[in-house]
């Protein structure tokens, strides 16, 4: 079995952090501590064949999910708020409605996948995951292009920084070709049945044009009693604040 790199930390109400594609555990609340301080049990983990994981084919939403139960079986957590982030959020999404028991809350950050635009542009992904096994970071940051906006330095100072924290840069590749081609679900009707409390956190599209407010809109119109967060206009994304993420998971596990 594939080790998965977990760090767990706090005391309290169990809350798991899953990252989205190409990061680590500590790209969703950006190391903020905020929830443990606040009376929470922290388990962040770097999904399979990134960070300090091991590579483990597939990369698909069935693997991630079941590694999702994994990590709350061997903590013999029965049932935890989860909050993640696009890839994250998706594999939180799939567990929620294969296993609603084991969810306390959901909070959704920045989900990008839309059942009706499925597999999007594969060709974009594909491009990155030859730059990353070519020239490595430089070639992932070639192959992603321009980087425009009024966030432009942060967002390229953030990409290189977690694309040099994998052990195994050629798995992320093989993710960066395998997970896109992946349902999470098959309807955004699947949505309506999650009846435990859901977050949904989204970014405007000028600011983080790869995760739309649409989506993050449709999803929280689709699941019952869903709560929208969304930044202010010309503000920085909500989910590259780690303190002011951390105080809306916070909510949600309260």
């Amino acid at each position: 079995m594939a080790h998965l790199d977990v760090h767990d930390s706090g005391e309290g109400t169990p809350v798991v952090l899953l990252h989205g594609l190409t990061a680590t555990h500590r790209y969703v609340v950006m190391g903020s501590k905020a929830l443990e301080r606040s009376g929470h049990r922290v388990i962040a983990y770097d999904a399979r064949g990134h960070g300090q994981s091991d590579p483990a084919d597939p990369y698909d939403y069935p693997a991630l999910a079941a590694d999702l139960q994994r990590v709350l079986d061997e903590r013999d957590i029965d049932r935890a708020v989860l909050a993640g982030s696009s890839m994250g959020a998706h594999t939180l999404l799939r567990f929620a409605l294969e296993q609603p028991e084991r969810a306390l809350a959901l909070v959704v950050i920045t989900p990008a996948y839309d059942p009706a635009d499925f597999p999007g542009d594969l060709v974009r992904w594909d491009a990155l995951a030859d730059g990353l096994e070519r020239s490595g970071v430089e070639g992932f940051v070639e192959a992603y292009g321009p980087i425009t906006g009024p966030w432009a330095e942060t967002t390229e100072k953030v990409l290189r920084q977690r694309l040099s924290l994998h052990a195994h840069p050629a798995a992320v590749a093989q993710a960066l070709r395998q997970v896109p081609r992946s349902r999470p679900f098959a309807e955004l009707s699947q949505l309506a049945e999650l009846s435990m409390p859901v977050t949904i956190v989204a970014s405007r599209d000028e600011a983080d044009p790869g995760h739309p407010l649409s989506v993050g809109e449709e999803y929280a119109r689709t699941i019952p009693g869903a709560r929208l967060v969304t930044e202010d206009a010309s503000s920085s994304p909500i989910a590259w604040q780690g303190g002011q993420l951390s105080r809306v998971i916070a909510d949600a596990a309260a």
